[in-house]
């Protein structure tokens, strides 16, 4: 599921070297935070968050039956 959410993430994100992918697994879920830089923020989200809603849907949809749930989180990235 990973790789479905690392492809169309890379799909809007220009600056895919400050693209990071954290993966929490729970006894219920996998809670995916994906965290990009401030300029790429917009461009994954969408306007009123249509692109990062679709791609939640797809996720949910992908998601074999009677396994995990797996929550997409959009994070923007804090510079050390």
């Amino acid at each position: 599921m990973l790789e479905l959410i690392k492809y169309i993430v890379g799909q809007f994100a220009e600056d895919k070297e400050h693209l990071e992918y954290r993966v929490e697994e729970t006894e219920e879920c996998v809670n995916v935070t994906v965290l990009l830089a401030e300029s790429d923020m917009g461009k994954v989200i969408g306007k009123q968050g249509k692109i990062a809603k679709a791609l939640r849907t797809i996720v949910r949809a992908a998601t074999p039956k009677g396994s995990k749930k797996v929550n997409v989180e959009i994070k923007e990235r804090e510079e050390a």
